[in-house]
Parts: C-alpha cells; structure tokens; sequence
C-alpha cells in the first residue's frame, strides 16, 4: 500500500455532533475498499510497531453507517 488513496469524509462535519471545528473524530471511505478513523489516541492497547489504535464515539460509528446507506 504504497500509493496515497482517495478519501471520501463520512462523519465529523463542522459544528455537528462531537465536532465544534475540524479536529474532531472522523471516519473516512478510501478508493481502495477500506476506512480510516481519526480520533483520540488510545494507549491502553500495544499493537505492533507502524500500527495504531484510535477509539471513536459510538456515535461517529453510527454517522459513518448512515452516510453509506446501511
């Protein structure tokens, strides 16, 4: 996974739920069939070195679903 996909936002607009200004908890759709999740760091869990764990709100979980139609 060498190349940079495409990111396609689902959660986190601008003054809605949990999300005051852009640095909020966000789930992103990638061109390659996979999300990506920005949120608070989350230390309680060691995952192998390049790796990383980030917790969401339920409710960004919940946003992100609805945006794809589920």
């Amino acid at each position: 996974m060498t190349e940079n996909p495409s990111l396609t936002r689902l959660t986190g607009r601008p003054n809605g739920p949990n999300c005051d200004d852009d640095d909020c908890p966000n789930v992103y759709a990638t061109d390659r069939d996979t999300f990506v999740v920005q949120g608070d760091h989350f230390a309680a869990l060691q995952v192998p070195g390049g790796e990383s764990a980030v917790e969401i709100p339920r409710s960004v979980l919940e946003e992100a679903v609805r945006a794809l139609g589920w």
